[in-house]
């Protein structure tokens, strides 16, 4: 691509990147190592749109060649995730400010230790296992979302009444699996305070993002409370969910 660097943007489902596309301009796209890459104008601003596929293996992959291939200046991922906390609601747009690969590290008689994704999982842990954003980088996403009002959620996607989603900053875990049951929420947890919620890409984009010297934003709306009945809800609540995810990652756009 000419001029300058564009932004790279991913999405795990089909469904999710289409919501961006639709804004694209001056879309041009190309087949590499068995996926699609969109790039074009959102908003004024040079993007590359990207199908990263489920999983980090995927995410890792599609991430590598937005950096190496189109020389991105920043990593996005966009979509939707499992809420953790049972204080957010359906729809509620959680943005990583801290991410961490929860299914990274060594089983011991205690369970699962975690350590950062990369590092050797044995013996004393010398590196923090989080992915974090700078301080400067946060202030600037947090003042990009000031006064941003998200179309309210359906009384058919919340399950009760129509509410407004809500913006919190905060931490999101990845791994490779889909949670679907309570215990499991709870135990992630546990193993990481104050997590707000769990998806399967974001922290394998934020690793390879550290490695080429890029930021990596992940936005995550969320479609299902991480319990028994995910599988039900995620489906159920994707439109909505991802369409507010993509709402907030435009907004987001001129502070990267």
């Amino acid at each position: 691509m000419a001029g300058a660097r564009p932004i790279g943007i991913l999405t795990p489902m089909e469904d999710e990147l289409a919501l961006l596309e639709k804004g694209l301009q001056r879309a041009r796209s190309e087949e590499r190592a068995g996926g699609r890459f969109i790039a074009g104008r959102l908003d004024g601003h040079d993007v590359v749109l990207a199908l990263s596929g489920i999983g980090k293996v995927s995410a890792a992959q599609v991430s590598s060649l937005l950096l190496d291939r189109f020389a991105c200046r920043a990593l996005v991922v966009s979509g939707v995730a499992g809420g953790l906390d049972i204080r957010l609601g359906i729809g509620d747009i959680v943005v990583a400010d801290r991410l961490a690969q929860q299914d990274y590290g060594a089983l011991t008689r205690r369970g699962l230790v975690n350590y950062r994704a990369g590092s050797m999982p044995m013996g004393e842990r010398r590196h923090d296992p989080y992915y974090s954003l700078t301080p400067e980088l946060s202030a600037r996403l947090r003042a990009a979302l000031k006064g941003l009002h998200l179309p309210p959620m359906p009384a058919a996607a919340t399950g009760g009444r129509e509410r407004r989603p809500k913006i919190r900053f905060g931490t999101i875990l990845s791994g490779d699996q889909f949670v679907n049951a309570a215990p499991a929420r709870l135990a992630l947890r546990r193993r990481f305070p104050g997590a707000l919620a769990v998806e399967m890409e974001g922290a394998a984009a934020a690793q390879i993002a550290e490695r080429h010297g890029v930021p990596c934003v992940v936005v995550r709306a969320l479609s299902d409370l991480a319990g028994a009945a995910s599988h039900i809800d995620f489906m159920a609540f994707l439109p909505a969910a991802g369409a507010a995810a993509a709402m907030t990652v435009r907004r987001l756009l001129p502070a990267l």
